[in-house]
């Protein structure tokens, strides 16, 4: 049996491109690739989605671009942290396991 695909929860897509993206310097289409992989086929990120949200984090200075080979073709845009990327990081991860365990709370009475 093939897990459904899940669409994303409000405001986890930042959250969730920064820590792929940390991992190491990773094109968009790796970047939704190891998402899915990551999270069993649940979370499947539209690329609809995904280059807003890249271009978005770009332009807040949270992660750089940079073209280079891709090694199967024309050139690539690879995304990695920046140092002000991390520290937001360490922020929503923190924010995102307060978030779930007060819903496992509510879950669990």
């Amino acid at each position: 049996m093939q897990a459904k695909k899940t669409d994303l929860v409000q405001g986890t897509l930042d959250l969730l491109v920064l820590k792929t993206v940390a991992q190491g310097p990773i094109h968009g289409y790796g970047i939704a690739q190891r998402i899915l992989v990551t999270s069993r086929e649940m979370l499947q990120v539209q690329q609809g989605s995904l280059y807003p949200a890249l271009h978005r984090l770009e332009r807040k200075g949270l992660i750089q671009a940079e073209w280079r080979e891709s090694g199967n073709g024309p050139m690539a845009k690879y995304y990695s942290l920046t140092e002000a990327g991390q520290t937001r990081l360490r922020d929503e991860m923190e924010q995102w396991r307060r978030y779930s365990s007060a819903i496992e709370l509510v879950l669990e009475s």
